[in-house]
């Protein structure tokens, strides 16, 4: 299996495995089911369950069906840092290049070469010969998309490539520990490392990446390297274990960043 290179703030490569191209297809289809669901349940209360008809109808078809639809990817990569429901159920995840989680503007970037689905979207809004129109239109366009992916080095297609992100696979869970924030709940904490606030929210993230590639794969020599690229930039010494002296980094970031 292709793996790809992820660059850190560090100057350190992260090697992830590119996300199989099986994995992603079904990520896609998994998500278009979640959507034509959404839509028929949804179109089903306003109509059969409200009786809502007339212009009045196509207003709040437009605001609770058809923009839902065309702002799911976005919305959720962004919420539970680059998956889908989709993507979660395959493992997969959408990664920044330059290592950790995107960016919300590389999220959007990622969404706006969505363009050629956005009228299988719209398709809900003109129905009858309208949808089989679209779709073929969709599919001719999603063959080029799969070319692309097919002969890019990373397996990107052209959001990827526009946004400098890439699809990559992982098991490891999506969850609020997975993003810089960690709760404090220790009486008079003692920060250890106050130097640590010189790194930024990314560098952060970048830290809880490679722990959390550290403990699936149990292989910790990219910890080690980045624990010691910390200590020159940071001109701090520590004889802790690298595991440990990462996490009181991340501790002592979210402790003195919370009290500025």
């Amino acid at each position: 299996m292709s793996n790809v290179l992820i660059s850190t703030p560090f100057n350190i490569a992260l090697d992830f495995e590119i996300a199989p191209f099986i994995k992603r297809l079904l990520a896609y289809f998994l998500d278009l089911a979640i959507m034509v669901a959404y839509a028929v349940l949804m179109r089903y209360v306003l109509y059969d369950g409200l009786q809502l008809d007339g212009d009045f109808a196509f207003g709040v078809d437009l605001f609770l069906v058809t923009l839902p639809l065309l702002l799911y990817h976005p919305v959720f990569e962004i919420i539970f840092h680059g998956q889908s429901p989709g993507k979660m159920a395959a493992g997969i995840r959408v990664m920044s290049v330059e290592g950790g989680d995107p960016t919300i503007s590389q999220y959007l970037l990622r969404w706006f070469f969505r363009v050629w689905e956005w009228p299988l979207v719209f398709s809900f809004v003109l129905p009858g010969f309208w949808i089989m129109y679209q779709l073929i239109f969709v599919g001719m366009l999603g063959i080029i998309v799969v070319i692309i992916i097919a002969v890019t080095a990373k397996n990107q297609r052209l959001g990827d490539l526009a946004a400098n992100t890439a699809i990559v696979s992982t098991k490891i869970q999506s969850s609020i520990h997975d993003t810089v924030f960690m709760e404090i709940t220790q009486k008079n904490y003692a920060v250890k490392f106050p130097e640590v606030l010189k790194l930024s929210d990314r560098d952060i993230n970048t830290i809880k990446t490679v722990l959390n590639e550290a403990y699936k794969r149990n292989n910790y020599e990219t910890a080690h390297r980045i624990a010691g690229r910390i200590k020159a930039v940071l001109k701090v010494e520590s004889d802790m274990e690298v595991d440990v002296f990462l996490q009181q980094l991340i501790a002592d970031y979210n402790y003195l960043a919370t009290r500025e």
